[in-house]
């Protein structure tokens, strides 16, 4: 598999590319970020450095044929007016998206929500209406699949941390907690490995047409033979 992967510097898309390399039939990883990430030196890694997403352009040949795009960039909503999250967050993703559309329109595309989204975009929370716009913008691109997940709690593993410091800082507070109600409940709080392992399985086998997978479903997708 030739994979595409955004927000590679960020908890979850950590995991992700952990995920990645440890998988023998991903053959390509094409990183795309504001800089290289020290510390890999894979082969199969290869980095397309744009310093603003709002500029990428999928004009290079590496962009042709791949097999899925792990979105997994993001930010918090705190503080942010909606017109600012919007744009990060919704119009960043679509417009690389649709740069990746005409490149390889039969890649199967999962995008990393969150558990609450709106998908009627009319609630009363920004946050929430906001990524509902996202998600439902995506599924209406002509991708072979669009994959939403929409995870809750994530326990970080291998030394992964958050680069939003109040979520380190609760990571730090609630995570005997969290493993506590992991054990209790495996499917309702995922880890890092899972979520980039669900993505694998999401493209190796393929989930309902505009699926949106909630932490039972990803849990479920991570661990099936």
């Amino acid at each position: 598999m030739r994979i595409v992967l955004i927000g590679a510097t960020g908890m979850i898309g950590q995991g992700v590319l952990r995920a990645c390399l440890k998988a023998d039939d991903v053959t390509e990883i094409i990183v795309i970020g504001r800089r290289a990430l020290p510390g890999y030196a894979d082969p199969r890694l290869k980095f397309f450095i744009v310093p603003d997403l709002a500029g990428f352009e999928a004009a290079d040949d590496v962009f042709s044929s791949a097999d899925a795009c792990f979105f997994c960039a993001g930010v918090s909503s705190f503080g942010m007016t909606e017109a600012a999250y919007r744009a990060v967050t919704h119009d960043l993703t679509l417009h690389v998206a649709e740069q990746l559309l005409r490149r390889s329109p039969d890649m199967t595309m999962v995008y990393v929500s969150g558990a609450g989204a709106d998908s009627s975009e009319q609630g009363k929370t920004m946050w929430a209406r906001v990524r509902g716009q996202t998600e439902n913008a995506l599924q209406r691109l002509a991708f072979r699949q669009v994959t939403i997940f929409r995870p809750t709690a994530i326990i970080p593993e291998d030394g992964i941390q958050s680069r939003t410091a109040s979520y380190r800082w609760m990571y730090m507070v609630f995570k005997p907690l969290l493993v506590l109600a992991r054990r209790i409940s495996p499917a309702s709080v995922l880890t890092t490995g899972i979520v980039g392992d669900a993505m694998l399985n999401t493209v190796r086998r393929g989930v309902p047409p505009r699926a949106i997978l909630t932490p039972t479903d990803i849990h479920r997708l991570a661990t099936s033979v």
